[in-house]
């Protein structure tokens, strides 16, 4: 299976018919704040966030690449860009969180729950994405490991995904980063801004979780980063050296 010449293993699960012996909760995220160490994540408001969010993502060429492997975006003006954050707010189906580094006093990131299937214990994390300051830092990686947890832990759901297009080698490896382990690629699936879309598909059971959670919160500790800010372990060598990782090779 190759991406652009990148190689992603998939990871040998064995197919189970057993009984499930506890049923998930069948509850769906509530619109609340999920608040860490090192960030906060605040259910979208349009009237409060679209101004922070939409410099974070279009401030500068370099921001506006955000936009390249998401459905929507990007928008000509800051009242385009509000309208389209109050459709999403709006959302019966999706929840969604304006990120703010608590460090920061403006907000520069933006996630969500999709494709919910409570009864089935289903929910999926997406419309990622990070402005230049929440890139490549422990916030950014806190905001997601909120999220897991809270799906997870609070919720009992019993799978979490990550889809992302299979062109886009960030995302995937973020996934991976965060221990999602892949599982395929669905070719021809979606039409997004008029191209076709492959897309990746990872996911997180809940047998796999409790170990992930151990090394994430290993992972965030203070004592984990340097006065300088960096963090003294690598997250991708802690979750690559699970057993049978079916990481990049």
């Amino acid at each position: 299976m190759t991406t652009d010449s990148v190689k992603y293993e998939l990871f040998p699960r064995p197919l189970s018919g057993a009984m499930v012996s506890r049923l998930p909760s069948a509850l769906v995220p509530a619109r609340r704040s999920l608040k860490g160490q090192y960030v906060e994540l605040v259910p979208l408001d349009a009237a409060v966030h679209a101004a922070d969010l939409f410099a974070a993502s279009h401030g500068s060429a370099e921001a506006l690449r955000i936009w390249d492997y998401l459905a929507d975006g990007p928008w000509p003006n800051v009242e385009a860009y509000s309208n389209a954050l109050r459709q999403q707010s709006a959302m019966l189906e999706r929840v969604y969180f304006a990120i703010r580094p608590l460090a920061e006093k403006t907000y520069c990131g933006q996630a969500s729950f999709l494709d919910l299937d409570a009864q089935n214990g289903v929910i999926e994390i997406g419309h990622i994405w990070f402005g230049s300051r929440l890139q490549r830092s422990r916030a950014a990686t806190e905001a997601l490991y909120l999220m897991i947890r809270h799906a997870m832990d609070d919720l009992g759901y019993r799978r979490m995904q990550w889809r992302c297009n299979a062109q886009n080698k960030k995302s995937m490896a973020a996934a991976e980063r965060l221990g999602f382990r892949f599982e395929g690629i669905f070719y021809n699936h979606l039409i997004f801004k008029g191209k076709n879309r492959d897309t990746a598909w990872f996911s997180i059971l809940d047998d796999e979780w409790p170990e992930l959670r151990g090394i994430f919160e290993q992972w965030l500790a203070p004592a984990n980063f340097a006065q300088d800010g960096n963090a003294l372990t690598s997250l991708s060598q802690l979750t690559g050296a699970r057993v049978a990782t079916g990481r990049t090779i």
